[in-house]
């Protein structure tokens, strides 16, 4: 009467709301549903990524990469010196108040299909150059200019 196998639903939330390990996240990113390519993507890979993958006709989704949050800095009180002596600590102090610069720009780069998955698509051999190459490992690190789809990842001695 009663059946073992779980529910359609329990294996619909459990598929579109975690992700099935570390190298498979996804998340909204502007309000769509996307799979995680990559995380703190500087604007040079994205031009990269972004072609490659829109040639290979998936829709790719770019967001800036929030700030990381940091706690706020606490001032240190300021030791006084008499009149004799010299304060040795206080110029110390003032360089640590001085405010840091930015964190340089990066992005996240996600695609819509939910179902992708970076680490298989390049190991599965199923992204494309647009000279007809298959994509290996070296080509997506950008260490290759050229991907030499001929020779497996694990014999490549270059890397």
């Amino acid at each position: 009467m009663y059946s073992h196998r779980p529910h359609s639903f329990t294996f619909y939330f459990s598929i579109f709301k975690m992700p099935i390990n570390k190298n498979h996240e996804f998340e909204d990113l502007d309000g769509v549903k996307c799979s995680i390519v990559e995380r703190n993507v500087t604007p040079e890979r994205i031009d990269f990524l972004k072609r490659l993958l829109e040639y290979n006709r998936f829709t790719v989704v770019v967001v800036p990469t929030p700030a990381p949050k940091v706690p706020p800095v606490k001032p240190v009180a300021k030791p006084t010196s008499t009149e004799g002596e010299t304060n040795q600590i206080a110029p110390a102090i003032a360089e640590e108040t001085t405010p840091e610069p930015p964190p340089p720009l990066t992005f996240t780069i996600g695609i819509t299909d939910v179902m992708f998955n970076p680490t298989n698509a390049i190991f599965g051999r199923l992204l494309k150059t647009k000279d007809g190459h298959i994509v290996t490992l070296a080509y997506w690190e950008e260490k290759e200019t050229i991907a030499t789809d001929e020779v497996p990842y694990f014999e490549n001695k270059s890397m």
